[in-house]
């Protein structure tokens, strides 16, 4: 039989290494500049800058970024529904708010 209590600190241990993870994407930036193309955009998929020929648009980088953070969403479900809907999968995998 397995161990109710041994399984939530399993998942726990889970959830804090998933937090680390997901700070440590955060911190790396990745920078692609082509031609009068610039975007910077950190690892856990969040862009800082966008612009084209200069010019920098806020409100680009904020549409974007709803449309990612959409993505991700999507991708959390599909990834949890494979999972057997595995308990607190979908917030770990950023189904859930900050």
């Amino acid at each position: 039989m397995t161990n109710p209590l041994k399984m939530f600190g399993d998942l726990n241990a889970l959830k804090k290494k998933a937090k680390t993870m997901q700070q440590q994407l955060a911190a790396e930036e990745i920078r692609v500049e082509e031609g009068d193309f610039l975007v910077v955009i950190t690892g856990s998929q969040e862009i800082k800058q966008f612009s084209v020929q200069g010019v920098v648009s806020e409100e680009a980088v904020k549409v974007l970024n709803k449309a990612i953070k959409q993505s991700q969403k999507i991708a959390a479900k599909k990834l949890q529904g494979m999972m057997g809907g595995a308990g607190g999968m979908g917030n770990m995998l950023g189904g859930g708010s900050k």
